[in-house]
Parts: structure tokens; C-alpha cells; sequence
């Protein structure tokens, strides 16, 4: 089995008009930022936030009225499962997901506002697919794969078309990489319209199991990753073998620069990714020599981050730019003490944000207070003139 620019061709006109086609904008700024000329392909402001829409549809469709009848169920982090649950309701068609039980809540509720039955089994999609073959053979559903899928492959690779379309001269595609269906997908699209571009995959560092399958490493991964859309134990096989066939590269990032990508993305493209929509982004960010001068076409390809992991990544951005500091003082523990040092803040253009004054368990003297001030300032330069300025006290 395999894939073909045919397929993907048939899969475009088959999910026309019913998924966006997305725009695909020149970002002067982050082209001026990493030295390559950056498009980004916006597929978080699919209905659902996320490319998955577009396999799932296409997969849908071809299983045909008789097919749809029977129910489907899916196994999935988030994306892929309200991709099927959108479409399936749009279609009539009952749908079950399965979720592994660290999915974030707002993947969860959304799945379920979508229309379909969630259920939470496993801690690794590894395990919540074993669980869904097992309701696939109990209850006569037919199982969508969210990756390992020719229909779904298809589907995806329709991002390609609509980018070599929106921006005919790009020659390199920075792909996020999870279970390959995007990438491989991509890759059969712009290979046969145009030989000579490179397709890039990006993976987290701690999820490099196709990384690590293409260069013949024993796959072992884990931990904690921002990108959870990405965090893959067992790659396609049918993707595997297609990113084989092409030579395909990955590139390894850290979580920090994807962090730095999603802060990236809002502050200056105004637009919301989760990681694994930013790790395209991250991946320029990292290998910026590897970028240089070249026309890059990147897929923000999900929105689905969680609300409260948003604002501790844009607050931890503030801090490793030197935006937010905490500057701890002593201060004689005198009337008007706290009020000269916030004006001497102030006076220097510091934004206090927060106060915590201590005159019991941490003060060097019971004749004095130690205050710790949470300062916004303008970058590195300007916090360092502000303590500067308190240490002449």
C-alpha cells in the first residue's frame, strides 16, 4: 500500500468546501529573525483548530454511507480525535474516542462538545489503541487510524497542495512529526510537484521515535514534553516507509525552544499554537544555519493548547528575556522604607507586578525587612540598570 500525488489530488476535492483552506502569509518579521524567508501555513484556524480535520474527513468520506452506519472509533491526544468527532457528526455517523488519561481537559471537552463518546484509558496512545481494537471488535466499529492510514495520509498531504499553490516559490517544508501522517502526507505532494524541495520533519528531543527508527536507534522515549501532540512511542509503519523512501531529515529540538516558538507566534504573529504546532517554528529557531537564505514553508498545524499551560509558557517567556525579574532587597524596617524603593521602581520605568514583604523568617535583623518586588521591565538591559540602581541603597 502506498500513497500517491493522485490520491491526495482526489482527497482535495473530496474535503472541498468542507474544511478551510487555510492561509499560507510571509512573515516578515520571523524571516528577519531566523535569516530563512518564512511562510506559515495557518491550520490552526481550522474549525477545530488543527490539520486533522483534513485525513479524517477524507477517511470518513471514503468509507462510504454502508461503512459510516457501523460507527467509528478512534484512538487519539486530542486533534485527530475531534477531527472525527466533527465530521462525524456533520455526517450522521456515531463516534467513539478513545484518549489516554493525561489528555488535557480542554481536549477533552472539546471532543465531547464535538459529539462523541470519550472514553479515557491508558497512559500512552499505545495503550488507549490496544483499548479501542478492543471496543472495535466488540462492538463492530471501524477503527481510524490517526496516522497509520493511506486515506489519512491523503487527507493530510493536502496541505502541501494548497502551500505549493499559496507560495510557488518555497523549497524547503518544516514538518512537526509525531506519528508521520502530516510529514508523509507533505512529502508525497511536494515531491511529485516539485522534485527538488526538501521536506524537514521536527521532533521534540524526548519524543524522537521517528528520528530514531530512520537512523536505526533503538526507539526510547518519554518524559514530559510540551508537544504532547507529538509524543509518539510507535511511528506508521506506512509513514515510516514513505519517509524512508524519501531520505527524509529530522531535526531534534528542545522544549525551551519550543516554548520560545508558541511565544514567538503570539507576540508576533498574533496567532495561538499548542507545541506541536510551534515546532516547526522551534526547529528554525534551533538550526538557524541550517535555514539560511532558504524559502520555508512551515505548518502552525494546531491551537489546541491549554489556557493555564498558555499563560505559564508566556510568563516564562517574560522571564528568560529579562522581561520579568525578582529583585530581593533589605530594607530598614522603617516607615516610608517600601514606599522610596517601589518609587525608585517606578521612576526607573519598572512595572511592579508583585510585593512580598518578609520581616519574621527571612530578615537578616530584627531592625529590618526583606522585600522581594516581581518587576516587568522592557528587555535584559533595562532589568540590569533597575538593580543597578537598588544596590546603591
Amino acid at each position: 500500500m502506498t500513497v500517491t500525488l493522485e490520491d491526495i489530488r482526489a482527497a482535495a476535492q473530496r474535503v472541498a468546501g468542507a474544511v478551510e483552506r487555510t492561509p499560507c502569509l510571509h512573515s516578515r518579521t520571523l524571516s528577519r529573525l531566523t535569516g530563512a524567508e518564512v511562510w506559515l501555513k495557518f491550520e490552526n484556524l481550522q474549525f477545530t483548530a488543527a490539520f486533522k480535520e483534513r485525513g479524517a474527513l477524507n477517511k470518513l468520506l471514503l468509507l462510504g454511507e454502508t461503512g459510516r452506519k457501523r460507527g467509528v472509533i478512534a484512538m487519539s491526544a486530542g486533534n485527530h480525535a475531534q477531527g472525527v468527532a466533527y465530521h462525524a457528526a456533520r455526517l450522521h455517523t456515531r463516534a467513539v474516542i478513545v484518549m489516554p488519561r493525561g489528555t488535557p481537559n480542554n481536549k477533552v471537552r472539546s471532543t465531547q462538545v464535538l459529539g462523541a463518546e470519550v472514553v479515557l484509558e491508558g497512559d500512552t496512545l499505545a495503550e488507549a489503541a490496544r483499548h479501542a481494537h478492543a471496543l472495535e471488535a466488540r462492538d463492530g466499529l471501524v477503527f481510524i487510524h490517526p496516522y497509520d492510514d493511506a486515506a489519512i495520509i491523503a487527507g493530510q498531504g493536502t496541505v502541501a497542495l494548497e502551500m505549493l499553490e499559496q507560495a510557488p516559490e518555497l523549497d524547503t517544508l518544516v514538518v512537526p512529526v509525531g506519528g508521520g501522517g502530516l510529514i508523509s502526507g507533505m512529502a508525497v505532494a511536494a515531491k511529485a510537484l516539485k522534485p527538488g524541495i526538501e521536506v524537514i520533519g521536527v521532533e521534540s528531543k524526548n519524543y524522537c521515535a521517528m528520528y530514531q527508527r530512520l537512523n536505526g536507534i533503538p526507539v526510547s522515549v518519554g518524559g514530559d514534553t510540551i508537544a504532547e501532540g507529538l509524543a509518539v512511542r510507535d511511528v506508521g509503519e506506512l509513514t515510516y516507509a514513505l519517509l524512508k523512501s524519501f531520505k527524509s531529515e529530522i531535526l531534534l529540538v528542545d522544549e525551551e525552544t519550543i516554548e520560545r516558538a508558541i511565544v514567538a507566534l503570539v507576540e508576533i504573529e498574533k496567532t495561538v499554537a499548542e507545541g506541536a504546532g510551534a515546532t516547526g517554528l522551534a526547529a528554525l529557531l534551533e538550526h538557524p544555519k541550517r535555514f539560511a537564505g532558504r524559502h520555508v514553508g512551515i505548518p502552525v498545524c494546531g491551537g489546541n493548547i491549554d489556557s493555564r499551560l498558555l499563560a505559564a509558557v508566556l510568563m516564562r517567556g517574560l522571564v528568560r528575556d529579562g522581561r520579568l525579574v525578582r529583585l530581593h532587597i533589605s530594607l530598614p524596617d522603617i516607615a516610608g522604607s517600601l514606599a522610596k524603593v517601589a518609587g525608585m521602581i517606578g521612576e526607573a520605568g519598572g512595572n511592579i507586578v508583585e510585593v512580598q514583604h518578609q520581616r519574621v523568617f527571612d530578615a537578616a535583623s530584627a531592625k529590618s525587612a526583606d522585600v522581594e518586588f516581581m518587576v516587568e521591565t522592557r528587555d535584559r538591559e533595562h532589568a540590569e540598570a533597575i538593580r543597578v540602581l537598588l544596590s546603591r541603597l
